[in-house]
């Protein structure tokens, strides 16, 4: 079965009841769903975590049995180093970039498919990403 890697902007769209995107964003994960296994790693879990005092409100948002947990890969790492090269080559800010760089460098080097609602940077620097996008 397929795996689709859920970036943070999709789950706090459902998780705060957003106005603009929880309908968008529900929808999509129900979707993805039905035909794939939805994953999150570390740098989603850490994104979401901000919203929550207590780790077991965030686990009952994110539950293990609904949200597989995926490790980083190593080779993930140096992906999303090198995108990050070619991002400030071009102009780009020092801040807040990495953490997408290394979400877009996970579900490359894993085949994954990724759903989130900011597929810019996605599609500039991981060409041959499956991206579920508004």
């Amino acid at each position: 079965m397929a795996t689709t890697l859920v970036d943070s902007n999709v789950l706090l769209d459902v998780i705060t009841e957003d106005d603009e995107w929880m309908d968008w964003s529900a929808t999509a994960l129900s979707r993805a769903a039905n035909v794939s296994r939805l994953a999150i790693n570390p740098i989603v879990y850490a994104e979401v975590a901000a919203r929550f005092a207590r780790i077991e409100e965030l686990e009952e948002a994110l539950p293990p049995d609904y949200y597989q947990r995926l490790a980083l890969p190593w080779e993930a790492g140096f992906l999303a180093g090198r995108c990050f090269v070619k991002y400030r080559r071009r102009g780009g800010s020092r801040r807040s970039p990495m953490p997408d760089f290394y979400i877009g460098a996970h579900a490359a080097i894993q085949d994954m498919t990724l759903l989130t609602r900011d597929p810019r940077r996605y599609r500039t620097y991981f060409p041959t990403l499956r991206i579920i996008a508004p």
